[in-house]
């Protein structure tokens, strides 16, 4: 398995560059996030990568962070989402805004990415909201509205009350004050969800 490549960009052909490592051109295909932050062509440059191997085809995906490829590898292993697919969900949401969509439950922001209906939506919601704690440069309970301190048991207490992750995350948003502790903040919250 390939997992990371270091070497000088030789090519540029979106979604694909081509890495000189020791004689050897690898092809990757990369994300626009990639493609954004790209040295000049004969520069070096590093890449971690996803091999990616069908019946027919072998392919290497790279990433600039940890983070972003284990958002990948996620959505490989949900269904109906294959490489190209996940590739341009990463292509038009960043890691970050991808994994703020999936803890808000935000299905409407995600169909508005290529390729994502409102069924395939749905099932990225329920199957990363999970798994977005253990992403690789995540704060504890930043993707679930947790925080710390009075905001992760402002967090806990309305879970308790039966709120799900998203309703907890845009009601903390929507009243967060860095003076207020756990009990005014629950205060606060259910105040806003009443309305």
């Amino acid at each position: 398995m390939i997992s990371r490549l270091s070497g000088a960009l030789l090519e540029v052909n979106p979604p694909h560059v081509v890495i000189d490592v020791g004689g050897v051109g690898y092809e990757v295909e990369v994300p626009n996030s990639v493609l954004d932050s790209l040295p000049r062509a004969g520069q070096p440059v590093v890449l971690l990568t996803h091999f990616h191997v069908t019946q027919d085809h072998q392919s290497l995906y790279g990433f600039s962070s940890a983070r972003e490829r284990t958002l990948f590898r996620q959505l490989l292993k949900i269904s109906g989402i294959g490489a190209k697919l996940a590739l341009t969900i990463l292509s038009g949401a960043s890691g970050d805004q991808l994994a703020r969509m999936v803890a808000d439950g935000d299905a409407a922001g995600l169909t508005k990415l290529p390729g994502i209906g409102k069924k395939t939506a749905e099932r990225i919601i329920i199957e990363l909201r999970d798994k977005l704690e253990d992403l690789p440069g995540l704060p504890s309970g930043g993707a679930s509205g947790g925080g710390s301190g009075p905001q992760r048991e402002a967090a806990d207490a309305l879970r308790a009350l039966g709120y799900k992750d998203a309703e907890v995350t845009r009601l903390l948003r929507s009243v967060a004050s860095p003076e207020l502790d756990a009990e005014a903040l629950i205060r606060k919250a259910l105040q806003q969800a009443a309305r």
